[in-house]
């Protein structure tokens, strides 16, 4: 018996058991393998539980049970590093068929992923204002510049309000907002990891597309003119300041395609 075989009668409950499975005491192998598979989808359903909890809480413990476990047999691990699993969830929800009464629900999943992922980054050191003037005096193309995110960071962009939505949900005080809360208002945030503890930050629209164009690598030029096109309120200046007190920067860096 392969361990292909046994795994996918582990996650398969219409599959039977593989031939040549024995218990060891004798019993019956059928119901030794019922319960071992029940076990294993239990425990991965529950870690889907833990790194999604505003998910769950959203369309409650039973939906979202069902939901995980129909996950988990179309998408088992592929690692037996169990932080990252459901990785998939978010695109998996968006497919699902039961959970389209809640157009918001996958981009509540990729938030709570994003913040996993900011958890579990890498540390680097943060951009100082010592950093600045040093860039700022020895830079001879300001605009082929390259500024380098702290590991940590995560743009979301969303098309409802799953940025307030998630606040309200780690404040039993704000539940009362959600009465008035416009889901259908497009929200963006920086998720990253600040010392221990890793904050969903939100954010104009263009300072979440200079961020990502930041960490997509693009120029200074560049990055500034993607956030203005996106979005016509971008103020450079003021963006710069917020990144950097929120610890966003990490250093500066020369552009590839700058000039010598």
């Amino acid at each position: 018996m392969s361990q292909a075989l046994f795994a996918a009668a582990l996650l398969g409950p219409t599959l039977p058991c593989p031939a040549g499975l024995m218990a060891w005491n004798g019993s019956d192998p059928n119901r030794r393998l019922a319960v071992h598979r029940n076990n294993v989808v239990v425990s991965l359903v529950k870690a889907l539980a833990d790194t999604f909890p505003v998910t769950q809480q959203l369309v409650g413990g039973d939906f979202f049970r069902a939901m995980a476990r129909t996950f988990v047999q179309h998408s088992p691990p592929t690692s037996p590093v169990m932080v990252f699993y459901g990785e998939g969830l978010p695109d998996f929800i968006a497919g699902f068929g039961p959970a389209q009464a809640l157009p918001y629900l996958p981009e509540m999943a990729r938030l709570e992923m994003a913040r996993v992922r900011a958890c579990h980054a890498a540390d680097a050191p943060l951009m100082t204002q010592a950093d600045i003037y040093l860039a700022l005096s020895s830079a001879h193309h300001l605009g082929e510049m390259q500024i380098v995110c702290q590991p940590s960071v995560q743009v979301v962009h969303a098309p409802h309000a799953v940025v307030s939505l998630w606040a309200a949900h780690q404040d039993a005080a704000l539940l009362d907002q959600l009465a008035t809360l416009d889901l259908a208002q497009p929200e963006s945030a920086l998720v990253l990891r600040q010392a221990l503890d890793v904050v969903v930050l939100p954010v104009p629209h263009g300072t979440a597309q200079f961020t990502q164009a930041l960490l997509a690598q693009q120029c200074l030029a560049m990055a500034t003119a993607h956030a203005a096109a996106a979005d016509p309120h971008f103020d450079l200046t003021t963006t710069f300041r917020l990144l950097l007190a929120q610890g966003v920067l990490s250093s500066f860096g020369q552009h590839s395609g700058s000039p010598p």
